[in-house]
């Protein structure tokens, strides 16, 4: 379907294409500069424009020289002349009846724009704005034909650990947006889901640790909100991507637009086939514990060593096909279907030593077999007026995904050895699990700018969700006979809804510019339990009390205080401000952590959710300083968060043992009295020379958890600290060299201690064919490095444990660009990275 697909779109962009293009009778020259600096804008949009019907005739870009060479008929035309981040000058009424210099022509920086046009940058740079740092994903080398984990781990404040698990800030409570909105490019909140997506496909990524009052209360670490390309060039242009890679890894990936004055039509299709082994190591030894009667029980046995290798195969599809339709200059329509189909097999191959007073005397080897299938798809519709041209507009967005997973498990474990005498056979297990999750999105904004610099906002967002799983557990009866297990066998039923409103407003007083918010949720969580056991029964079973059938609503106002102070004054030539934030943010608990019955991959090892979870507020502050020398730009802040009833995950033994006498420990989250988080981040970007980029961060943190679950004291207090450095070099021929280098530092909570943990990235690339291609080569995880190593503590045993989610990996891509350049950002400021500007959101 997606190959037809492609084909049909292909087909009419170049007809359409093609049938614009008009007979060649006149030149008309030009030169485009930046009217502040006066340099030549390479890769300004030059279009033209027939007065009569308003009907775009031909266009083209200026070279590295800000000059342009185009030839069209003799007529009269309406011209436009554009660059990313300026404003839009046009002269009408044009009459051309013979070969014209247009002499030099300025264009005035505009931040406003910066939003309307792709960047696709060779630096990675920053922006500044009174709730968010944008950083605009430059040519990351190391990212070629990688995903949208791979470049988020390579922005500042964030960190993606080696499970695909993303903190901001070192907490992983954080909210992912596609485009500012949920979405099923993201699984629904999964994160490992991002790893499905191309890095290629991202233009920006916008840090919010200081969220304004007009985005959902949900995530106390902050938001990450990914932003797509979109291309907005005029005429049809589009790239081809394809990447090979070690362990295997295939992918193509397709970009087509054709934008005219009237519309714009945009798609993007990808495949990937890949393989990520993975690799898991645990060693447990168990201590003796206190029976009822206060009686020392020795554990059958005293130490249990598992090896785990899992072969992961995987095959993905993804499309998004969409079309804005401008109704006048100041409104359009949107529309676009995005689809994602995701094929598993996963084989894992878990060996088993038990040990009793220090001999081994028992071996296993555990057989898991998954296939999974994964059909995803998003309708979006987005209608924007604006009432002027100073920012007064209205937005109404429409959104419905569909995610289903059809999921099959196949478990066998039979004994290599044992001093057992006519052991019992371990009974084979299967599970057939069935997700299917909807969800609603309905919004409303409205921005109406009050004076010089005032902006007041209000708006409305209606979230709806509801997601099913069926699963069913059947067991090896004595005859060999598959037989279901009703204990826990289930159909858990899940929705939550969420209604806000929320109204802010902006201003710019001297040197202070502010933005105050407020939020209000109101927000439901429904549960419905189906299961042959009955309340009781299932509390007996699960050691607390549920509530089979549970409709739980609360209230949250969520107020937020946005402050910079330009120290800077009016110099031009300089950048200095000091920038606070206050928010109150929330934590809701999701399906999979409320499902009380545990999950299979592991006989001795489960991970059960906790229906009684509360949601857990927290309240956030930051300072904030920048400032900016010529090539060096430093950005820094320090921050504090208190969270009550804050979430966290804990192991405990069930008192239960697997049919040979293995304790069973579970893994559960509850809600801890408070998480109380300090700390302070620094980042550099170092530009010396235009064949030297250097960029740092660090970030240093102190967390206290307080609490207590189960009659045991979950009080812990760490610091910990993450650093990464980049650095870009441009060599001679066209080749670009990059290095990436991470360190994520110790870290202990009440139960587990984990390493510090280092890995560097290395990749080249050169430019081909007159620069309408790239080839590149990079390198992930050099050293093979990227593993988790911890150590968990408890009372009735210790273990230690080593995981690697995926290997070092080498690939090879090339990307060929037709009908479009390789464009290179240039800002009002020279080629200094930072803009500070302090812009509202919007």
């Amino acid at each position: 379907m997606n190959k037809y697909l492609l084909l049909a779109l292909t087909f009419i962009f170049t007809t359409v294409s093609l049938s614009a293009q008009p007979e060649k009778n006149i030149t008309v020259t030009g030169k485009v500069i930046d009217q502040s600096s006066k340099q030549p804008l390479e890769y300004a949009t030059i279009a033209f424009y027939s007065a009569s019907d308003n009907q775009l005739v031909t266009g083209g870009v200026t070279d590295e020289n800000g000059n342009f060479e185009l030839t069209l008929k003799s007529g009269i035309y309406n011209v436009t002349i554009e660059f990313m981040s300026f404003k839009k000058k046009t002269l009408s009424n044009q009459q051309l009846s013979s070969s014209k210099d247009f002499g030099t022509i300025s264009l005035e920086p505009s931040t406003e724009a910066l939003d309307e046009v792709e960047i696709i940058a060779e630096k990675t740079t920053v922006e500044i704005q009174l709730d968010k740092k944008i950083y605009n994903i430059g040519k990351d080398l190391t990212t070629a034909g990688g995903t949208v984990s791979d470049a988020l781990n390579n922005v500042p404040s964030v960190s993606v650990d080696v499970e695909g698990a993303i903190s901001l800030r070192g907490n992983e409570n954080v909210r992912i947006l596609i485009n500012g909105k949920p979405s099923a490019m993201a699984g629904f909140g999964d994160t490992n889901l991002l790893s499905q997506l191309p890095a290629e496909a991202i233009e920006r990524v916008e840090v919010i640790t200081s969220p304004s009052a007009r985005y959902d209360a949900e995530g106390t670490a902050g938001i990450l909100n990914i932003i797509l390309r979109q291309k907005e060039t005029l005429g049809f242009n589009g790239s081809v991507n394809l990447t090979v890679g070690h362990p295997d890894n295939v992918s193509t990936n397709f970009n087509l637009n054709y934008r005219t004055e009237k519309y714009n039509l945009f798609s993007n299709v990808g495949w990937r086939y890949f393989d990520a082994p993975r690799i898991s190591f645990n060693d447990a030894t168990y201590f003796p514990t206190l029976d009822e009667d206060g009686n020392v029980v020795q554990p059958t046995y005293d130490r249990v060593r598992e090896d785990q290798d899992v072969e992961r195969l995987n095959r993905n599809y993804n499309a998004n096909v969409g079309m804005e339709y401008f109704l006048s200059k100041k409104t359009s329509l949107t529309g676009s279907i995005f689809y994602r189909y995701g094929s598993d097999a996963d084989l894992s191959l878990n060996t088993s030593d038990r040990f009793s007073n220090g001999s081994n005397v028992e071996r296993t080897l555990r057989r898991e077999k998954q296939t999974e299938s994964d059909n995803s798809y998003q309708i979006s519709l987005n209608y924007i007026t604006k009432f002027d041209d100073k920012g007064h507009q209205l937005t109404a967005d429409f959104q419905y995904e569909n995610d289903k997973e059809d999921q099959y498990t196949n478990y066998n474990e039979f004994y290599v050895f044992t001093n057992q005498i006519d052991p019992e056979d371990i009974a084979r297990e299967q599970i057939f699990t069935t997700e299917d999750q909807n969800e609603f999105l309905f919004q409303v904004d409205y921005v109406k700018p009050l004076g010089e610099n005032g902006r007041f906002e209000a708006g409305y967002r209606g979230n709806f969700q509801n997601q099913v799983t069926d699963y069913k557990l059947e067991q090896e009866d004595a005859n060999g006979n598959y037989v279901v297990n009703d204990t826990l066998t289930n159909i858990f039923d899940y929705t939550q809804n969420i209604n806000a409103i929320y109204s802010q407003y902006g201003n710019k007083i001297g040197r202070f510019s502010y933005l105050l918010g407020l939020r209000f949720e109101q927000t439901q969580l429904k549960g419905d339990i189906s299961s042959l056991l009955t309340q009781d029964e299932l509390q007996e079973a699960f050691g607390f009390p549920i509530e089979t059938k549970f409709d739980n609503k609360f209230f949250g106002v969520f107020p937020t205080v946005n402050i910079i102070y330009n120290l800077a004054g009016s110099q031009e030539d300089s950048e200095e401000n000091l920038s606070f934030g206050y928010n109150r943010r929330v934590n809701r608990p999701r399906s999979w952590f409320i499902n009380p019955f545990p999950s299979r991959s592991s006989r001795t090892n489960v991970f059960q959710g906790n229906p009684n979870l509360d949601p857990a507020f927290a309240s956030a502050f930051d300072l904030g300083y920048l400032k900016r020398w010529g090539e060096l730009t430093l950005t820094s802040s320090v921050y504090y968060q208190y969270e009550s009833d804050s979430v966290e995950w804990v192991e405990e033994n069930t008192g239960y043992q697997t049919s040979d006498g293995i304790d069973i420990i579970r893994t559960i989250p509850v809600n801890l009295s408070s998480n109380t988080r300090i700390g302070g981040e620094l980042g550099l970007m170092y530009n010396p020379t235009k064949w030297l980029r250097l960029n740092s961060s660090f970030n240093f943190f102190q967390f206290e958890t307080k609490g207590d679950f189960n009659d045991v004291n979950y009080d812990t207090k760490n610091t910990s600290w993450f650093a990464r450095f980049s650095s870009k070099v441009s060599l001679p021929w066209k080749i670009d060299w990059q290095t990436n280098a991470h360190y994520r530092g110790p870290q202990q909570d009440a139960q587990t201690y984990r390493k510090g943990m280092f890995a560097m990235d290395l990749a080249f690339s050169k430019e081909i064919m007159n620069d309408n291609a790239t080839i590149s080569l990079n390198v992930r995880d050099v050293f093979n490095s990227r593993k988790r190593l911890a150590t968990t503590t408890t009372d009735f045993f210790e273990r230690y444990s080593e995981n690697q989610w995926r290997q070092r990996s080498i690939n090879l891509s090339f990307i060929y660009r037709f009908n479009q350049q390789k464009r290179q950002q240039q800002r009002n400021r020279g080629n200094g990275d930072m803009n500070g500007d302090m812009e509202f959101d919007g």
